[in-house]
């Protein structure tokens, strides 16, 4: 039933052996920078690496400061403590989303709350983040009451989802409204964009992953994004153990985390971001071709939203219902082309299902319908 789609994969990749969903590419100087790195000794969180990884991402994204993390969860967690979210808060964020979001959230003894997405970005709906603010919460001295809890709201954490924009300015204006830190999950938008802005540099904070799935890698490796220099001080500090600067003694003055991204992984990182303009090109390319593809099958192709410019970290389409959903799913995986429906919806997560969940009708019938196809750049 889906052998033309079975068959372009496979010929789009040039080959008859399995085709992965998303695999990374070494096409530049990744080897040269390693064995530099192995020269100098300083394979762990220590060396140039670091330092030049951290300040490129800085300049592409347009963040006045990048700090990098072990992974994009550490970032996170690292976010949301400098946004003194603590034991007993609650964070909004939405339901259609990768486990990170909200293990980062429990990590600081706060609850998620899970507010719809919208239909048009698979992102935060605005609206729905609007009307649960407007009629479930009032404003006290210690910040946004929810009503219902009784606990105060202190941030929210929307994710641009497989890399396509959420309408994060008008989210932005609505926390600054009702006073919660806004901290975007952009682990999959690196070289996205939303009305010419780059994802992760609208709220006080925005992450980022190099997951070995992601758009460019590090192996593993995550980043804070943030214009706000102190804010960036604070977060250096905390993922190297925060110890204070001495020549030889070792004193500490908070709890720190051991949540540094390594040299070598930075290395890594460093020749990954030289390619990321073609690795760009390369996956919008891919992108168009999905998408005509699609029109002769009466298959949704998802394209970037409005206002957007989208990554296509991984191209994703829409079928009618489960049942379809799930019969594309076995036809291409054992065809040896690999294909995965969205995260399971955290509310129905054995850890989440008691978390406070409005009306997500929108994530319940994403759930149903999308799945992810093949979109390793083409080489």
């Amino acid at each position: 039933m889906y052998s033309k789609f079975i068959n372009f994969v496979k010929e789009t990749y040039n080959t008859n052996e399995f085709i992965p969903l998303h695999e990374p590419r070494f096409i530049g100087n990744e080897k040269k920078y390693l064995n530099e790195c192995i020269d100098s000794t300083f394979v762990s969180s220590v060396g140039k690496f670091v330092d030049l990884f951290e300040d490129n991402i800085a300049k592409h994204t347009g963040a006045k400061h990048a700090i990098a993390c072990v992974n994009g969860t550490a970032a996170l967690h690292i976010a949301l403590i400098l946004s003194e979210v603590k034991q007993g808060d609650e964070v909004i964020t939405q339901p259609l989303t990768f486990i990170a979001t909200a293990n980062a959230i429990s990590y600081t003894g706060a609850k998620p709350i899970f507010i719809d997405v919208d239909k048009n970005t698979m992102g935060l709906s605005p609206e729905k983040l609007e009307h649960f603010l407007k009629n479930k919460t009032k404003q006290t001295p210690k910040g946004c009451l929810n009503i219902k809890t009784g606990k105060i709201i202190k941030a929210c954490i929307p994710m641009h989802t497989f890399g396509h924009p959420a309408k994060i300015d008008e989210i932005k204006e609505i926390c600054d409204k009702y006073k919660i830190t806004l901290i975007e999950d952009a682990a999959e938008s690196l070289g996205s964009y939303y009305k010419g802005q780059h994802t992760g540099t609208f709220g006080t904070f925005g992450t980022l992953s190099f997951n070995g799935n992601k758009t460019i890698t590090t192996g593993g490796g995550g980043m804070i994004l943030t214009n706000d220099t102190e804010l960036a001080k604070k977060a250096k500090h905390l993922t190297t153990q925060a110890k204070v600067p001495h020549k030889w003694e070792y004193v500490h003055d908070f709890i720190g985390y051991n949540y540094r991204l390594p040299n070598i992984n930075a290395a890594l990182g460093v020749a990954q971001l030289e390619q990321l303009p073609k690795y760009l090109k390369n996956k919008k390319q891919l992108a168009e071709k999905y998408k005509e593809l699609f029109k002769n099958i009466d298959i949704q192709f998802i394209s970037e939203p409005e206002n957007s410019q989208s990554n296509y970290w991984l191209n994703s389409i829409l079928l009618k219902n489960r049942e379809e959903r799930d019969k594309f799913l076995k036809q291409t995986n054992e065809k040896g082309v690999m294909t995965r429906p969205v995260w399971e919806l955290m509310n129905k997560l054995e850890m989440f299902k008691n978390c406070q969940t409005e009306n997500i009708e929108n994530a319940e019938w994403f759930a149903d319908r999308v799945v992810n196809i093949p979109s390793s750049v083409i080489i």
